[in-house]
């Protein structure tokens, strides 16, 4: 019974497979292509692999590219399945105002970083989720697993072409991060970077107060390891946040939404 995981960003698609679908499974491979390049999967990366039983799937790239990714899974026998928002589900509750309109990836990243917590501490406590990718949220969960919001703003990327399309002369290779730019690449890739920083640093704060406890903060994306060097506050770098949820959806699924 082996597992196929998928997490489709709006700029690439990352795939893991597992021996099972449930949390802990052991990896039997896993890999990464831009989202232009989906349509030699089946031919290239997926060629050689042990056809899946069952298959879940985070994205957020839009309907036409989850058409595409299904084409190149037509070659196995089984139904594709996609990870949607909900009220309550894997031990999480959504407090968002409209819960289907939460982002499924943050969700399920919320997901894979509650039950990472409660692994790793023998008493709950709330959290700061972090995800640095094209854009870049910031969500609070209290120790009970309730969503108590979160933010949303631009990644370095958007960022840097925001400030190129609305200023003139603005046309500079990636600089480094300092506390005391002396030019103008430095000054963008600082700015950016203290900005997302930044967010973390007051939604920790938030959470802190609201819950009157400590937040475990939790990272995890693509652009995470950007950050590690100039984050003020204490932090896990997780890179597989996504799949651990999507483990931990499939794990409670088995059985109801799945035939096994």
């Amino acid at each position: 019974m082996t597992f196929l995981a998928l997490d489709v960003g709006n700029t690439r698609l990352k795939w893991a497979q597992y021996d099972s679908p449930q949390p802990g499974a052991k990896l039997l491979g896993h890999g990464a292509v831009f989202l232009e390049n989906i349509d030699r999967l089946a031919d290239e990366d997926w060629r050689d692999l042990p056809a899946p039983t069952h298959m879940l799937g985070c994205i957020v790239a839009g309907e036409a590219i989850r058409r595409r990714v299904e084409e190149q899974m037509e070659m196995w026998d089984f139904t594709p399945h996609w990870a949607v928002s909900s009220a309550a589900e894997a031990g999480m509750t959504n407090g968002y105002d409209h819960p289907t309109r939460l982002g499924a990836d943050r969700w399920v990243a919320m997901i894979g970083a509650h039950a990472r917590m409660l692994k790793q501490s023998p008493t709950p406590r709330p959290m700061v989720v972090v995800m640095v990718g094209t854009a870049v949220t910031v969500e609070a969960i209290d120790a009970s697993g309730k969503f108590l919001g979160g933010l949303i703003l631009p990644g370095h990327g958007i960022m840097l072409r925001a400030l190129e399309s609305g200023t003139a002369g603005l046309r500079v290779p990636t600089g480094d991060v300092c506390e005391f730019p002396t030019n103008t690449s430095d000054a963008l890739t600082s700015g950016g970077t203290y900005a997302i920083a930044g967010a973390v640093e007051r939604m920790v704060q938030h959470v802190r107060q609201h819950c009157g406890a400590e937040p475990v903060c939790m990272m995890t994306g693509g652009a995470g390891w950007k950050m590690a060097p100039s984050m003020s506050v204490q932090f896990e770098l997780v890179d597989t946040l996504i799949f651990d949820g999507l483990l931990e959806i499939a794990q409670e699924r088995l059985g109801t939404v799945w035939d096994v």
